[in-house]
């Protein structure tokens, strides 16, 4: 989740246009959630603490939220969601925020210390990486990058654990190519200490996505964008992408995010609770969810990346349905006794 200033008050003199296109685009993709969770464009690009207090806690049914910063500072001045600005606002309401944060290869041996800084003063345990990010007339960067390799073997001296990268739909301007998942499955393979966590699971190359994140046991998929996107604009394209990622990555790796403030998470809560498979025949072959499915994917599988405490009457006491991976390998049966 996110908590941005993108005001005009935060544009940059002579980029205004890009500012201004990039939440547009974002405001845009809000117009796929029910009517009634739409907001003013003016409302969007710069909320308070309390909207965010509300509709993430108060209303949103989160016990516990991890921001995700995105810094876009040739657009916004201050930078659209910071590290900084995130914690800032956490700092008065303990114990509800994880504070990820970020880095850009680009950078050099700077962004290295202050990577090392961030982790140092915030805690983080995870980094998010955006990798069509423009910077210095560059368009982007890929995680197979010698300058990229430095920064992920950083984070594993840092004891850094969980590097979510956005590879997803595109929002203007930036290149949609350069959010191609290929390069996670490079790097995964790499360094397998670390979890690559791919945020909107790499839409609209759903497939290649499922097919890499099979077979590398440490990439993950992140539901943000999947639910707020297409739950309610799309829903046969959603049962679709769902029942793929359900038989081939698994309901042990996929985490749910709300994408906040694109989407309040209170009605993705509600509906993906309540959802079930359409009585489709095209549909029939993907694995069913169940309770514990959903409560893996609502929390359980985000709290043991983060090693956050669940009380015991919420942990599970069986199983649920295996990924692909888990079946070929033979492992059903020991995943159903595990309770994992």
């Amino acid at each position: 989740m996110h908590y941005w200033n993108a005001a005009p008050d935060n544009w940059v003199p002579g980029a205004e246009q890009y500012a201004k296109g990039w939440i547009e685009c974002f405001h845009a993709y809000q117009g796929l959630g029910p009517p009634a969770t739409h907001w003013s464009i003016e409302h969007f690009q710069k909320y308070s603490e309390e909207d965010l207090m509300k509709d993430v806690f108060e209303d949103g049914y989160v016990d516990v939220a991890i921001f995700q910063p995105t810094y876009l500072k040739e657009w916004y001045k201050e930078g659209f969601n910071t590290t900084e600005r995130n914690a800032l606002m956490g700092e008065k309401h303990p114990g509800k925020f994880i504070y990820n944060t970020r880095w850009d290869p680009r950078e050099g041996d700077a962004g290295i210390e202050q990577l090392r800084k961030n982790v140092e003063r915030f805690g983080s345990k995870g980094c998010k990486l955006y990798s069509a990010e423009w910077n210095a007339g560059s368009r982007g960067f890929k995680l197979t990058d010698p300058a990229a390799y430095r920064y992920l073997e950083e984070c594993q001296k840092l004891g850094i654990k969980n590097i979510h990268v956005h590879k997803g739909p595109t929002i203007w301007p930036l290149d949609k190519d350069a959010f191609d998942v290929s390069d996670v499955d490079h790097a995964a393979t790499d360094f397998q200490d670390l979890n690559f966590i791919v945020e909107h699971v790499g839409l609209p190359r759903i497939e290649d996505f499922c097919f890499m994140a099979t077979q590398e046991p440490n990439v993950y998929a992140g539901l943000a964008v999947v639910i707020g996107g297409l739950m309610h604009a799309r829903p046969k394209f959603f049962a679709k992408v769902m029942g793929e990622l359900l038989f081939w990555v698994g309901e042990d790796k996929m985490l749910f995010g709300s994408d906040y403030a694109i989407w309040e998470p209170k009605w993705q809560v509600e509906g993906f609770i309540d959802w079930e498979f359409p009585d489709d025949a095209s549909l029939t072959d993907y694995p069913r969810m169940n309770t514990a499915s959903k409560k893996k994917i609502m929390g359980l599988n985000a709290a043991k990346l983060y090693d956050i405490e669940v009380p015991a009457e919420y942990q599970l006491k069986d199983g649920g349905t295996p990924g692909a991976h888990e079946v070929l390998a033979g492992q059903p049966e020991e995943h159903a006794a595990s309770g994992a």
